[in-house]
């Protein structure tokens, strides 16, 4: 198989017309993943299944036929999903000895309907309750950005976010509750899409915060995005004919509170844009400052219904088994508990008033407000990783609790860092959302 990069609609285009052999793709996918440069990537590999689907993708590619465009790609999927024959670890020892998995979750099954071939389970923050993408019983995945000091590759969906950076996968699934795929993608410098919440069911995948839990891609493209989301909602691809692309960039904390890097690096590419004609408006959204408040003012839902789902831990054995980080945000609520009732009580006003106020327009924002912090340092300081982490998540966590899908385009350097263009929609608004996404890919692409 060559080696030059390619994205998984180019690779199911060669797979189907007889250039590439199914079996040798998978098998050169297993492969990178073994390399040592992809330690702490994957918690499982699927070996057997690879090579029985990527066989029977070959067999259809010979006859001529194929499932989708994704047909005989390889495929990983976050090890928060149940896959028959595994044991969904959620990135916990305390997890290790459940029984493995009868079946497979929805969103897997109709990955495999699709032809995709599943090569292994991602690496995670523990319980998806994490935005640095750090876990010290499987290993932290290498964000792949990095020089010679080792940066963390964001959260949860570290190892979804490091196998698609690391070329092992062109496709990757992933969960996002408060920015866990936004996060690692702008961090790793690949793409990532948050779907609104229920947009495909999330049958056999372990939920962290049931109001505010989504599942989303990772990828290299938007095509594979698209081609991946056709897939899984069960509906024809975005064509990306909704017309041109309008943004609103929201003046206050989501840009003032970036790093000087980032911001800069931000304002350059809606310069950018809008010299290719993108029209491009900068205002104040008031829902955005409104939700900040009552979050702030009270607690955030991720942060009530995690205690609620996973506090227990506080008061058990297996609470020594699990990430520190993980144990002192569940205690920081636990020792100030926050009434969330208000928070729940201004969700829907709220959603509605910023599709009001966007009316019609893609939200355009920095998705993390620094590039991504060395790992050394935060695992020395539980103060300053505890900070990194809030810090992270802040912006994606606003946009979870207003609904919005959000996609992340990679607009970082080697000398800049990693930076991630977030485009956000009104929720249930996604067709919209990865058309424009595509259209500003296209832009940035033409830009470089």
């Amino acid at each position: 198989m060559t080696s030059d990069p390619i994205d998984g609609v180019g690779l199911g285009e060669r797979l189907a017309a007889g250039d590439l052999d199914a079996l040798d793709v998978a098998e050169r996918a297993l492969r990178l993943a073994r390399r040592p440069r992809a330690e702490g990537t994957f918690i499982t590999l699927t070996v057997d299944r690879a090579v029985r689907e990527a066989a029977a993708a070959g067999a259809r590619h010979a006859a001529g036929r194929t499932n989708s465009p994704l047909d005989g790609v390889p495929v990983a999927v976050k090890d928060l999903f149940d896959l028959a024959g595994t044991v969904t670890t959620a990135g916990s020892r305390t997890r290790a000895s459940l029984p493995p998995a009868e079946h497979d979750a929805s969103v897997v099954g109709r990955l495999a309907d699709a032809g995709m071939v599943c090569v292994g389970k991602t690496n995670l923050s523990e319980f998806a309750f994490g935005g640095l993408g750090v876990n010290p019983h499987f290993g932290t995945p290498i964000n792949p950005t990095a020089g010679d000091e080792p940066l963390v590759p964001g959260g949860s969906s570290s190892g979804s976010a490091a196998a698609v950076a690391l070329g092992i996968v062109p496709v990757a699934i992933g969960t996002d509750t408060s920015g866990s795929v936004r996060v690692p993608a702008a961090f790793c410098g690949v793409i990532g899409y948050k779907a609104s919440a229920g947009r495909y069911g999330d049958d056999g995948m372990l939920p962290l915060s049931p109001t505010l839990d989504s599942i989303g891609v990772l990828a290299t493209s938007m095509r594979d995005i698209i081609a991946t989301d056709a897939v899984l909602a069960g509906e024809p691809a975005s064509t990306g004919d909704e017309g041109p692309p309008s943004l609103v960039v929201p003046r206050g904390e989501l840009l003032d509170d970036c790093a000087p890097q980032v911001r800069r690096r931000f304002e350059e590419h809606m310069a950018a844009l809008a010299s290719q004609g993108v029209r491009i408006e900068e205002r104040h959204l008031p829902a955005l400052a409104k939700a900040q408040e009552v979050m702030d003012r009270n607690a955030t839902i991720v942060e009530a219904e995690a205690h609620a789902r996973y506090g227990h831990l506080l008061r058990s054995d297996d609470g020594a088994r699990v990430d520190p980080g993980v144990m002192r945000r569940l205690a920081g609520f636990a020792a100030q508990p926050r009434d969330p009732a208000p928070v729940y009580q201004a969700m829907e006003r709220l959603r509605a008033d910023i599709g009001r106020e966007l009316g019609g327009a893609i939200l355009a924002c920095p998705a993390v407000r620094h590039t991504a912090p060395p790992l050394a340092p935060l695992l020395a300081d539980e103060r300053l990783y505890d900070l990194a982490n809030r810090r992270s998540l802040r912006t994606t966590m606003l946009l979870s609790y207003l609904g919005t899908p959000g996609v992340t385009l990679p607009i970082g350097t080697p000398r800049t860092g990693a930076v991630g263009l977030l485009l956000s929609a009104p929720s249930a608004r996604d067709s919209r959302l990865l058309a424009s996404a595509a259209r500003i890919e296209n832009r940035l692409t033409q830009r470089q």
